[in-house]
């Protein structure tokens, strides 16, 4: 299994950069191994591109000092899926003690993608999203191409756009969780809400549609999705990282 990637990430009309994102992949005796994770600091509160970038360097410990090790010893999913929750927990526990001390209040997003061969597992707290793309080709007279999205996360809002989950000094959410497969040709996009606000989901299966990319062209329509954001008004940072499965 190989898989297909590229990272946005653009400051746009914001003073700061609060998004941090991390990508990383690995080939293993037991297959190829990716995770990849966008994280959104809460521009409302104190410090959010302190808070975001010390939650993906946490998941970056995690990937190479918990998360491979399990796979190379054949432990079980749920086994992965606990230890990312006790990750979770920490990091919190330090954030508010951090804020405590500080008088702050501080947080973050976090969406959180691992892909194992075909299999993927998918951690998911606050409004950043997960989204899967596909393309089929149908036949029926004459040979069409239908491109499909689903939402794979659900945002942690109330009215006002409050966040009521996050990685942060809030105490301990546990993050939502899927597990499923990926297929050859399928894609999965995490982004920021400011690389999505804009944007209709529609349009983005007509850009991000499935099928076999290059890189190159992947990056190419995430810089073309992220130009149309802010030509429309866009003024919060924008972060998105696309992965696309292989043969």
């Amino acid at each position: 299994m190989d898989y297909l990637t590229s990272v946005y990430w653009e400051r746009g009309r914001a003073a700061v950069n609060q998004d941090s994102v991390v990508l990383l992949q690995t080939l293993t005796v037991r297959g190829r191994v990716l995770m990849a994770a966008v994280c959104d600091g809460m521009g409302g509160l104190a410090y959010g591109e302190k808070v975001s970038g010390y939650v993906t360097q946490r998941l970056q410990e995690w990937f190479y000092e918990t998360l491979l090790k399990a796979i190379r010893k054949k432990k079980p999913c749920w086994v992965i899926r606990r230890s990312l929750d006790r990750l979770v927990y920490h990091m919190q526990e330090q954030i508010a003690l951090y804020g405590g001390r500080a008088g702050l209040r501080m947080g973050t997003t976090m969406t959180v993608l691992v892909l194992w061969e075909h299999t993927y597992l998918l951690w998911h707290l606050g409004d950043s999203r997960a989204y899967r793309l596909w393309e089929k080709k149908r036949v029926a007279g004459r040979l069409a191409r239908t491109s499909g999205i689903e939402r794979m996360t659900a945002d942690h809002v109330k009215r006002g756009n409050r966040l009521t989950k996050c990685v942060g000094s809030f105490g301990f959410a546990r993050p939502d969780f899927r597990m499923g497969s990926l297929q050859a040709g399928q894609g999965i996009l995490l982004c920021s809400d400011g690389f999505r606000n804009r944007i209709e989901e529609s349009e983005l299966a007509d850009v991000l549609r499935g099928g076999r990319m290059e890189e190159e062209q992947i990056a190419r329509r995430l810089r073309e999705i992220g130009d149309a954001c802010l030509r429309r008004g866009e003024r919060d940072n924008l972060s998105a990282v696309y992965v696309q499965s292989g043969r």
